[in-house]
C-alpha cells in the first residue's frame, strides 16, 4: 500500500524548492567528477637528501630511501646515500648496486669507492678489489686518508689472512 502525501504549497515556494534540488544536483554532479591534481615537488634534492640523512640518523631507513629516491633525478649524489641507507638495512646487493652506481655517476666521489670497498671487506669477498677501491679513494681524496687507510689496512689483514690459510691448507693438503 502506496501512501501520497500532498502538500498544499504556493506556485512560489515550489518554484523556490525545486531551484533549490535543481542546485544542489548540479553541486553533487560537479563534485563527482574526477579531479587531476598536479602536484609539483617543492624541495630541492639538496633538501631530499638533507632529509634523509635525518631519517637515516634517526633509523627511519625506508623514510630515508624515499627521500634519497626523490632526489636521483637532479642529484646522482644520492646514488651514495642509497648505498648507506641499504648497507644499515644489511641489504648488501642493493648497497653494492648503488654504491657501483655511485661511483659510474660521481667517478670523482672518493666515499663511494671507500664504502663499496669496506662491503667487500665485511662480506669478506673481491678483496683485491676491494683494496684496489680502498687505494683509488685515498687518491682522490688524500684529505682523509685517515678514514681510507683504516679501510685498506683492514682489507690486506683479512686478505693476507685468507691467502695464508689457503697456503697452510694446500700444504695440509699435498702432505696427505
Amino acid at each position: 500500500m502506496t501512501i501520497f502525501i500532498f502538500f498544499n504549497f504556493s506556485k512560489t515556494l515550489r518554484t523556490s524548492i525545486l531551484g533549490l534540488l535543481i542546485i544542489l544536483g548540479l553541486i553533487s554532479v560537479g563534485c563527482s567528477f574526477p579531479r587531476i591534481i598536479i602536484l609539483e615537488d617543492k624541495l630541492k634534492p639538496e633538501e631530499h637528501i638533507a632529509l634523509g640523512i635525518i631519517y637515516e640518523q634517526k633509523g627511519q631507513l625506508d623514510d630515508a630511501i624515499k627521500e634519497y629516491e626523490a632526489a636521483l633525478k637532479k642529484a646522482p649524489i644520492a646514488f651514495f646515500y642509497l648505498g648507506n641507507a641499504y648497507f644499515h638495512k644489511n641489504d648488501l646487493e642493493k648497497s653494492e648496486e648503488y654504491y657501483k652506481k655511485a661511483i659510474d655517476a660521481i667517478p670523482e666521489h672518493a666515499d663511494s669507492y671507500n664504502n663499496l670497498a669496506w662491503l667487500y671487506y665485511i662480506k669478506g669477498v673481491n678483496l683485491k678489489e676491494a683494496e684496489s677501491l680502498a687505494e683509488k679513494a685515498l687518491s682522490l681524496n688524500p684529505k682523509k686518508e685517515d678514514i681510507y687507510l683504516d679501510t685498506l689496512d683492514k682489507i690486506r689483514k683479512k686478505g693476507n689472512f685468507k691467502n695464508n690459510n689457503q697456503r697452510i691448507q694446500g700444504d695440509v693438503d699435498n702432505e696427505q
